[in-house]
């Protein structure tokens, strides 16, 4: 490869010092101009030879494994989010539900289950609570977050 480069390389050199040499013999006028042209189009030809000479039948791209790949990558990306979105939730519905119990004069610790609904966007579905049960945040809970009292599980006298 290094010697293919190398090789491009001397031959451009070449070809430029060539043609400054005769530029530079051709007197002024319609045949410089002629000449100029015509070295230009030399000069690109040598600067092109690598890519004029390139066998592109044995070029494969492999596309559809590219596809595919990048496929992959975004299923795996959207499951990312959705398990980030799920936490979130999970989280910030906890310390929800622990603000409004220590408003009611009840602290609790809370976590919160959620599950993806019917649009696949996650829900809060069932909260674990510890702490001394009551009836009014159960009531809140299950009426504010549609938790109902069946999925809140109470553990009490434990931390």
């Amino acid at each position: 490869m290094m010697g293919a480069l190398r090789e491009w390389l001397t031959s451009l050199v070449a070809v430029s010092l060539l043609l400054s040499a005769a530029q530079s013999l051709i007197p002024e006028g319609s045949i410089r101009k002629i000449a100029s042209f015509t070295g230009g189009l030399i000069l690109l030809t040598a600067l092109l030879r690598p890519l004029l000479g390139a066998d592109l039948s044995r070029l494969e791209l492999h596309l559809e494994e590219y596809a595919q790949a990048i496929e992959a990558r975004q299923e795996e990306l959207t499951a990312d989010g959705a398990a980030e979105l799920t936490a979130i939730i999970e989280e910030r519905t906890a310390a929800y539900i622990s603000d409004k119990a220590d408003a009611l004069g009840t602290p609790v610790r809370a976590e919160v289950r959620a599950e993806p609904d019917e649009t696949g966007v996650p829900v809060p579905r069932s909260a674990e609570l510890w702490g001394q049960a009551s009836r009014t945040l159960a009531a809140w809970i299950a009426g504010e977050l549609n938790i109902p009292e069946e999925r809140q599980v109470w553990h009490e006298g434990e931390n």
